[in-house]
């Protein structure tokens, strides 16, 4: 019974959310980290690809499991960074082409991103937490 009541909120689906946006925000750090490494191509997840498979999910009533997962449970392997071919960046004389800005302004999306998903399920707690003990 216990396990209906949190399927049929948005619970699981923040959770996954929330699970994507954490992947990424490691993915964009460490395009970062490599900003001056000579020929590094940066790395990002597909965030229409997850939106996509995550919009299916919800529309077919079931609990999420996108196509993205690698068959592991844990968060780190969940999900797969790949290079990203953005036609905006531009290639350097080191042919690397991470540019500071852009890979800033995607995490501090990505953290917003994070930061409502978790507000959303702690508000879908507190409202569960509500209606099991009958007050308000």
């Amino acid at each position: 019974m216990l396990t209906n009541l949190f399927t049929s909120t948005t619970i699981p689906v923040l959770e996954e959310v929330a699970k994507f946006s954490q992947v990424r925000h490691t993915t964009l750090a460490g395009n970062i980290a490599n900003l001056d490494t000579p020929g590094y191509k940066f790395r990002d997840l597909s965030v229409d690809d997850f939106q996509s498979q995550l919009q299916e999910a919800v529309e077919s009533r079931r609990r999420p499991s996108p196509a993205y997962y690698s068959g592991r449970d844990t968060a780190d392997t969940r999900f797969q960074a790949t290079r990203a071919d953005n036609p905006h960046t531009i290639l350097y004389h080191d042919k690397s082409n991470v540019e500071l800005e852009q890979q800033v302004s995607e995490m501090v999306k990505n953290h917003m991103q994070h930061n409502l998903a978790l507000s959303v399920m702690n508000q879908q707690f507190r409202l569960l937490t509500t209606a099991i003990s009958g007050r308000l």
